[in-house]
């Protein structure tokens, strides 16, 4: 009853704009009729691109390299190809609307400092899927083609999950007065989640392109969406995303 009565609360104060995707509304809300998008200001929201790296997006080098090398490739191919043909082009799409409206653009990349990796974080340390070193300035750290930083452009580097409990990107988003941040990356359920988390926690509204994320399973894709959706964030397609922002204008 609290929770409802809290979603009833919120939907008196934000304009309705269009409806959420029902099919990442979670047990919690699935009695709740109504869910309305976020009404933003343009001015105070940014784009957050986490971790599509060379390391983790090319198919002849990192980890896709090491899946072939290890007989794993067939296991792992159809998560590369929803990468190429799904996730990374509608970040694309996404980056480019920021872009072309002269609208904010950040980006939070996994990259350590030092070259023997000693600055990670433990959990950068262990065995393991999230063991890796990349130093910020190795190939395997930059940001793949399609999506690398242009001048003015923000780029945090962490050597944790998170980009908010890894970096100083809070205070900068303080600074630039930010209220949304849109969120696109992988993978869903690690660090685009713990970064959602953080963002929500410290107060900002949170946008999570579903369709330009992307993790090892849409097991886990959708049900890491499902658990935050409404909570933490507000997860939307990517034409609902550049719609809500046309609308914004």
């Amino acid at each position: 009853m609290g929770s409802e009565m809290c979603i009833r609360d919120r939907l008196i104060l934000v304009e309705v704009k269009m409806k959420l995707d029902r099919k990442f509304v979670s047990k919690y809300y699935e009695h709740v009729e109504d869910f309305p998008d976020l009404d933003i200001d343009l001015s105070k929201t940014i784009l957050l691109i986490v971790d599509y790296q060379n390391e983790f997006c090319l198919t002849d080098f990192g980890e896709a390299k090491e899946f072939k090398e290890d007989g794993l490739w067939d296991s792992w191919k159809p998560y590369f190809d929803k990468m190429h043909q799904v996730a990374l082009p509608n970040t694309e799409k996404v980056l480019n609307y920021f872009r072309d409206n002269d609208l904010l653009v950040s980006y939070g990349l996994i990259a350590c400092q030092r070259e023997d990796g000693r600055d990670r974080s433990p959990v950068q340390k262990s065995d393991g899927w999230n063991n890796m070193l990349m130093p910020v300035n190795s190939y395997a750290a930059q940001v793949v083609d399609p999506l690398k930083p242009i001048d003015d452009e923000i780029v945090v580097y962490k050597t944790t999950d998170s980009v908010t409990t890894g970096t100083n990107y809070l205070h900068l988003l303080d600074n630039m007065d930010i209220e949304t941040v849109v969120v696109c990356g992988m993978v869903t359920d690690q660090c685009v989640a713990s970064t959602v988390r953080g963002l929500a926690d410290a107060g900002y509204n949170v946008i999570t392109v579903h369709d330009a994320c992307i993790a090892a399973s849409e097991e886990l894709h959708e049900a890491e969406l499902k658990i935050m959706n409404v909570i933490y964030t507000y997860v939307l397609s990517t034409e609902d995303t550049l719609k809500l922002l046309d609308e914004s204008k």
